[in-house]
């Protein structure tokens, strides 16, 4: 059998002709028509608009499918393609070295049948094992935000706080960063004073900040 009539007879044709839509979708990533880790990306939270996923059922059920198969942490698309190209592997090879042997046509549609089934069913654990080390190329870590600064506690590292100067350290994911503060005068904040940020002002870049409740 050629290699032509391997790819466009059954069973090897349905994975070969998902295959051809994977490589072009990939073309069109390639010269910028699509995003690759943006439009395909399953989030388990929030899904386009902003609206959550559990609004989208269809799309929740899709995610958790994914997750549970090993196949989540990347793009929808980059998982689909390593699927894929396993599933035709596989058939392709049983397709060339099993069903070529049957003799009649009738046994090797039944058993074409199968063999996608199997080949779809094994790919998917070969998929997981080869996708575990994608997976950290496509982590996406959200910088805090200055609001998400606000309610914590603070250091004074300045002598005095007062409408116009200040500051303070902060800790934030366990890091100690040094923040511009502002408080109402008259005040007791000084250095080494234990405060509380109570605002962000976007405008000036400063956190008020008030003296934290003495704990007796």
């Amino acid at each position: 059998m050629t290699l032509w009539q391997l790819l466009s007879s059954f069973p090897t044709s349905i994975p070969t002709v998902l295959l051809a839509v994977l490589l072009v979708y990939w073309v069109m990533s390639i010269i910028g028509l699509v995003d690759v880790g943006d439009s395909l990306h399953l989030h388990t939270d929030v899904g386009h608009g902003g609206h959550e996923l559990h609004d989208l059922p269809d799309l929740h059920t899709l995610a958790g499918y994914v997750v549970a198969l090993g196949l989540g942490g990347v793009p929808l698309s980059v998982a689909a393609s390593v699927l894929v190209f396993c599933t035709w592997l596989s058939t392709a090879l049983l397709h060339q070295y099993a069903l070529t042997w049957l003799p009649t046509e009738t046994l090797r549609m039944l058993a074409g049948c199968a063999v996608l089934v199997l080949s779809g069913g094994l790919s998917i654990p070969v998929a997981a094992r080869v996708l575990q080390p994608l997976r950290a190329l496509f982590v996406k870590h959200a910088a805090r935000s200055n609001e998400s600064l606000v309610g914590q506690d603070c250091r004074i590292t300045t002598q005095s706080v007062d409408r116009g100067f200040g500051r303070a350290d902060v800790d934030a994911h366990g890091v100690s960063i040094n923040i511009r503060v502002w408080a109402a005068v008259p005040n007791a904040l000084a250095k080494g004073a234990k405060a509380i940020i109570v605002a962000y002002d976007p405008a000036t870049q400063q956190y008020e900040v008030q003296a934290a409740p003495a704990v007796f």
